[in-house]
């Protein structure tokens, strides 16, 4: 379970910060940083932990309690799919993060960044390792990240219907990867990734075909 510990060591405005999303075929990067300026609420507490271990229903509480809390500072940042394609999926969350960092009140003494990788930040960062499972500040980071993102899914996916981003956001399922076949790539997918490079070149093979067909 995760505790506070690394923020206290430093002591200060200290920020954990996540992303999520980097797997899915579709659907942006989002990070969130997370600062408790004067310690974690007992109540709160109880609630954080690794976003991937938390159901759906716990995560909606911990996530309402810390956008109700004046006990805590967040900022929040996302990458879009065409800033990924740009960038590449790592490239992509480090701009989240940073984006994330820059959007909090004030800059934190020190970013705790779950992960080997910093974002380029005008403050001291430490990476840390399976972070989200030994900081507190960065569980409510992987927390907030996850459920925004989770929302944004569901926002498109009744947009665009037939993937089932409500219920897989965006990763490839075997059911969002036969709707790929069967549907296509949307705007929203991320075209380099494999599954989705791989509907986009049947789908263009297939115009192609279509269009040898009536030309001759």
């Amino acid at each position: 379970m995760p505790d506070f510990l690394l923020e206290q060591q430093r002591g200060g405005r200290v920020a954990g910060v996540d992303e999520v999303g980097r797997g899915p075929l579709a659907g942006p990067v989002v990070a969130a940083a997370v600062v408790f300026p004067s310690g974690v609420p007992d109540t709160l507490a109880a609630l954080l932990d690794d976003s991937k271990k938390l159901s759906a229903k716990a995560r909606e509480t911990a996530y309402a309690m810390l956008l109700t809390s004046d006990r805590v500072e967040i900022g929040v940042g996302a990458a879009s799919v065409r800033e990924i394609t740009a960038l590449n999926i790592l490239g992509a969350s480090l701009l989240a993060m940073r984006r994330a960092v820059l959007r909090l009140p004030n800059l934190p003494v020190l970013a705790l960044i779950d992960g080997n990788r910093p974002p380029a930040l005008p403050c001291p960062v430490q990476c840390v390792i399976g972070g989200d499972g030994r900081s507190l500040s960065i569980a409510a980071a992987s927390i907030i990240a996850k459920v925004i993102r989770d929302r944004a899914m569901v926002r498109l996916d009744q947009r665009h219907p037939g993937y089932g981003w409500s219920g897989n956001a965006g990763y490839p399922t075997a059911a969002h990867c036969a709707a790929l076949e069967r549907l296509g790539a949307t705007r929203h997918h991320r075209p380099d990734f494999g599954p989705v490079k791989k509907s986009r070149l049947v789908s263009q093979m297939a115009i192609d075909a279509t269009s040898a067909a009536s030309s001759g």
